[in-house]
């Protein structure tokens, strides 16, 4: 059967989706065989580093959803289309779509209403279409199942890696401009998203003010809901905390590896990549344990309660002043990340593509017509 890849993510910044999406392209093409080549289909305002990808074809006419709805279907008649970032053309059959969360309909209250409308106009749409649904973890599974009544059998989970890092050279410049030492500060990433779960975080910081050497780097632009009041915006003037802003990949890497932990307690992730990003980077991990976060994480990770302030002060407060047990979680840590890798997803993937899996794909192509 032909396969292309809808990139559309390579007109897009790169975060979690578009990562995976860029990763697992990059992997299956490293593993084609000769006359099995997987072709990647583009829209004209391709950037790095999905531009980089082998094997484009680019089709210049319309932008964005225009192009998915509209130029993509088209130029994709006669091959199944594999779409990797939640949405894909919904006048196509012949499918495999990864939906990487439910987070629409479990936590509709972090989105726009523009934008919940569409994407859940699109997932309401799939189950009619009986496309081969990807997802992430077992978690996002369970829930794709529950809201979209997919069948849990037409669901395949395919992990993603850690090991893109390798390529990565980390700057450490960084913390000469932010002015940190080794091992004194904790990162915390995902300010923007309200589920990333800031604003309980800096309930717990204010909350330490026996530990007034440590300080707090936070990754990412302030969220003006979260601070919009004033005991919100004090907090965020604290001496201890550190606005980052925006930072290269190659400072991210240098910040996970001189710091003394990671601070995730998000309330909601499909599958939760940046405390995996932090293991691998050989930082101690705090995450919480809801949803998906512990598969991921598995015995690596120190777990919070998202929900409460005390205790995610009193896990930090217990790892940033125990020097051996964050030397136990940062071995644990990295070897656990290590299990992690875009080859190993990419063959998953290519197995289930291919029909060494059961062959679901297989069978759906019998009964669905191609265009």
């Amino acid at each position: 059967m032909a396969f292309a890849i809808n990139g559309k993510f390579t007109s897009q910044p790169i975060t979690g989706v578009q990562r995976v999406a860029y990763e697992l392209t990059r992997a299956m093409q490293m593993r084609e065989e000769p006359g099995n080549e997987l072709e990647i289909f583009v829209p004209q305002n391709a950037r790095e580093p999905g531009a980089s990808l082998k094997r484009q074809r680019r089709f210049p006419w319309l932008r964005g959803t225009l192009w998915e709805q509209i130029t993509l279907p088209l130029a994709a008649r006669g091959r199944t289309l594999v779409n990797l970032c939640n949405t894909n053309p919904i006048l196509k059959r012949r499918q495999v779509v990864m939906v990487h969360d439910m987070a629409v309909y479990d936590v509709p209250n972090g989105f726009s209403k523009k934008f919940l409308l569409w994407y859940r106009l699109c997932f309401s749409i799939l189950p009619k279409m009986e496309p081969l649904v990807l997802t992430v973890a077992a978690f996002s599974k369970r829930r794709i199942s529950h809201h979209l009544k997919i069948d849990e059998s037409r669901i395949a989970v395919i992990q993603p890696g850690a090991d893109h890092l390798d390529r990565v050279v980390p700057d450490a410049r960084v913390l000469e401009r932010l002015q940190l030492q080794d091992d004194t500060y904790c990162v915390i990433v995902g300010s923007l998203d309200p589920r990333k779960n800031l604003q309980r975080v800096m309930e717990a910081i204010s909350g330490l003010g026996h530990m007034r050497d440590v300080r707090f780097v936070i990754v990412g632009r302030k969220n003006s809901r979260i601070f919009a009041n004033e005991g919100m915006e004090a907090m965020s003037r604290s001496k201890q905390v550190i606005w980052a802003g925006f930072v290269s990949d190659g400072e991210l890497k240098a910040l996970y590896q001189h710091a003394g932990c990671l601070v995730f307690p998000s309330l909601y992730e499909g599958f939760g990549l940046p405390p995996l990003e932090a293991m691998y980077c050989g930082c101690p991990v705090i995450a919480s344990s809801r949803t998906s976060i512990p598969e991921a994480c598995g015995d690596a990770a120190m777990y919070c309660d998202a929900a409460s302030p005390e205790d995610i002060a009193e896990k930090i407060s217990l790892m940033m002043s125990d020097g051996a047990l964050r030397q136990r979680y940062r071995t644990k840590g990295m070897t656990h990340a290590r299990e992690y890798r875009w080859d190993r997803s990419a063959k998953r993937l290519l197995d289930v593509l291919h029909g060494k899996e059961g062959e679901p794909l297989s069978e759906l192509a019998a009964r669905v017509p191609a265009g």
